[in-house]
């Protein structure tokens, strides 16, 4: 028979194997987590070519210049549009949830406008984040964003007053504030994703008398495209925005509103700084992927108009640079949307990829294995512009007004001359719209277009 052993001896090597348990469950759990955290910076009404960096004379980033140098520019980055002159609110909704907007222009929610907002049960950014073992955070302005998906953050805040912050003098000053408090505060045992959403530099626009003073006005020069008038009627001309100016537009108003824009974009610099400087105090800059991006542009000026309810590159063209961990310094042209953000910032941090959303992660554009991401892009907004977005070529079609634009990308950059009627350009026009056609079936977009002429 085989020899028992003592009880004392098996109860001895029992204790010292829970004592074991427990001591590397312990050294297991004290282990720092290596993946990076992610910082995005998201700005309100932000043209993607006023950076000083990028070489706008007249403006005054030296964060973000900072930023777009040491990290990998995506220069041909695109909101979609939207279906409510208040972009922000599809764009946001878009970006947080990796959808087209017109996905969710049957949703009612319980308390809110229908068709406006995303729903907040996954998948969305926060949502992923979070099952990824991130801890989340998100602080921004009130109006026009995204309620439902916002909600799902660890930690959810706003502006006390949207319009207080963007008269404040201090633009971006409460949001940073709040950031930092929450970096000195946190217990460091996971990973954050933060989202400062911050509403500047959409008007009103107020900065302080030192950064007023500090924009060097004989530098503003007034956008190449820049028209008194819009040459028709592009199915909005009478929304908000573009009342914040007469018609025809007076060259010395729109000077007076690119001045505080830039003073405004000024003071949002500082903030955004100032939260980047308390990651440079603790270390945690060099973990940290920092991307900074706008829900949309602005035109202030550019084809007679002043807002973003146009489908021109000042309106819908955004910022957007990655800087961090794994990112090196670059740049690249290929097309993509903004909710393209939300997979490839899953895919750089080894979350579970998002299944059955509209946005494809573009890691391989930003690790350099891949020179292109999407064919083509559909802009639209909502019942009264089309347009398509090609490496080439862009046609903005607007269906009310029967009238379409057709510009040459690579050597009109400025949209600026119509080759709609060029009889050279017939088929290429036909198979813009083509396209067109193909991505609206794709995105569920129903409007039906026809072209002119056909």
């Amino acid at each position: 028979m085989p020899k028992r052993r003592p009880v004392c001896r098996t109860l001895a090597l029992a204790v010292f194997m829970i004592s074991f348990s427990i001591n590397f469950s312990e050294f297991a759990n004290a282990q720092p987590d290596k993946r990076p955290n992610v910082l995005f910076l998201f700005a309100d009404d932000m043209r993607a070519d006023t950076i000083a960096a990028l070489g706008d004379p007249a403006a005054v980033t030296p964060n973000l210049d900072a930023l777009f140098r040491r990290g990998f520019r995506l220069t041909s980055a695109y909101c979609m549009g939207g279906n409510s002159g208040a972009v922000c609110t599809p764009s946001r909704n878009m970006l947080l949830s990796g959808n087209a907007y017109f996905r969710w222009k049957n949703f009612q929610p319980p308390k809110g406008p229908r068709g406006l907002w995303s729903p907040g049960d996954g998948p969305n950014f926060p949502v992923s984040m979070k099952a990824a073992g991130y801890e989340t955070f998100h602080h921004g302005k009130k109006g026009n964003t995204a309620p439902l998906i916002q909600a799902r953050f660890d930690h959810d805040l706003y502006l006390k007053n949207d319009e207080a912050d963007r008269t404040s003098g201090e633009p971006g000053r409460e949001i940073a504030d709040s950031a930092i408090d929450f970096l000195k505060n946190r217990k460091p045992d996971s990973p954050f994703f933060m989202y400062l959403a911050f509403g500047n530099p959409h008007d009103p626009r107020v900065a302080a008398k030192h950064y007023m003073d500090a924009i060097d006005a004989s530098k503003i020069v007034i956008p190449a495209n820049f028209l008194p008038e819009h040459p028709f009627d592009n199915g909005e001309l009478d929304v908000r925005d573009e009342k914040l100016a007469p018609r025809p537009r007076p060259i010395d108003v729109i000077k007076k509103q690119w001045h505080e824009y830039y003073a405004v974009q000024m003071a949002l610099d500082r903030h955004m700084g100032r939260v980047i400087d308390q990651l440079k105090s603790t270390g945690e800059l060099e973990r940290t992927i920092v991307i900074f991006s706008a829900d949309q542009g602005v035109a202030l000026g550019s084809h007679g108009l002043l807002g973003k309810q146009n489908l021109y590159d000042p309106s819908m063209r955004v910022p957007l640079v990655f800087a961090g961990p794994g990112i090196e310094a670059g740049s690249s042209d290929a097309l993509l949307y903004l909710f393209d953000v939300y997979p490839t910032v899953c895919e750089l941090v080894g979350a579970d990829a998002p299944k059955g959303i509209d946005g494809k992660s573009f890691e391989g554009v930003l690790h350099g294995k891949k020179k292109t991401h999407r064919e083509s892009l559909l802009l639209a907004y909502r019942d009264v512009q089309r347009a398509i977005v090609t490496p080439h070529d862009k046609l903005i079609h607007y269906p009310k007004a029967g009238k379409s634009q057709l510009f040459n990308r690579r050597t009109d950059s400025n949209e600026l001359w119509n080759l709609f009627d060029d009889p050279s350009e017939f088929e290429l026009r036909n198979a813009l719209f083509r396209k067109m056609r193909v991505l609206q079936e794709e995105f569920g977009d129903g409007l039906e277009l026809k072209a002119p002429g056909n």
